[in-house]
């Protein structure tokens, strides 16, 4: 055959990232204390990472529970090392003897819940990305759920960051809770009911929100003292201005007290 006459293969087009500025703009119209939030952070930044397959995202999740950063982000480079070009599929982690996965540092609780989801993930149980486009969240959250070591907080995590479901409101996550807490200046954090009462008004864009609840929970006091009193400048530049004038009608009176009190001296 003619090389000149092959017609190139036409290459897959990346998916797009969400653009979030429609949900900033209504969170910033629906919440004052949001909307100075957001004035701080700045535009939403949350990024899909499209490559990661549903196995994937699910099995670095379940790594990365109650471990911080830096030591879950070693495990795993250990555990996909294991595998050809770093490639962890469901198939291979079955494949691989359980001293290899244990010496890469997972516990055997996290071994066990890898080697569920694989199987879940093989027999249809964790539905494919096509067919999650077709679920509700609450209906992805009852089918994932049934994944060993994998609760709603975890699917929850998966739907924002994974998927980019935008009205998803993890009233369990501590960071969400906290963030809550300081932007609305609360003595106590927020029970779930309250949470939910509250973003009531973020709808249909709780994910969004969520992410500046995030960021809130980060900032530090300097940073959130300012978010706080964006808004009080002027007042005070007024109360200032009453006092200083007050002080100028007091001195004044006080001088025609003076005068009017003084005798003149005799010649």
């Amino acid at each position: 055959m003619n090389p000149k006459l092959v017609k190139p293969q036409p290459q897959p087009q990346p998916e797009p990232q969400p653009e979030w500025s429609t949900a900033v703009a209504h969170l910033s119209a629906a919440d004052p204390k949001l909307a100075a939030l957001i004035a701080q952070v700045g535009p939403c930044t949350m990024q899909i990472p499209h490559h990661f397959s549903i196995f994937y995202s699910l099995a670095r999740s379940i790594v990365y529970q109650q471990l911080a950063g830096a030591a879950a982000a070693a495990i795993m480079a250990r555990v996909e090392a294991l595998f050809p070009k770093g490639r962890m599929t469901q198939k291979n982690l079955l494949d691989t003897p359980d001293t290899a996965l244990r010496a890469a540092g997972l516990s055997q609780n996290k071994l066990a819940a890898l080697r569920d989801l694989a199987a879940k993930c093989l027999d249809g149980t964790v539905p494919t990305k096509r067919a999650l486009a077709r679920m509700a969240d609450e209906e992805i959250i009852e089918r994932i759920s049934q994944v060993r070591g994998i609760g709603r907080w975890t699917v929850e995590m998966m739907l924002i960051f994974r998927l980019g479901r935008p009205n998803v409101l993890p009233v369990d996550d501590y960071g969400v809770r906290k963030g809550m807490q300081r932007l609305y200046k609360l003595r106590e954090l927020p029970s779930k009911t309250a949470m939910r009462r509250r973003a009531r008004k973020w709808e249909p864009w709780s994910s969004v929100a969520s992410w500046y609840m995030w960021r809130c929970s980060e900032l530090p006091i300097s940073a959130r003292s300012k978010m706080s009193t964006k808004a009080a400048p002027k007042k005070r530049a007024v109360k200032s201005a009453a006092k200083k004038s007050a002080k100028k009608k007091a001195k004044k009176s006080a001088k025609k007290k003076a005068i009017s009190s003084m005798t003149l001296p005799r010649r």
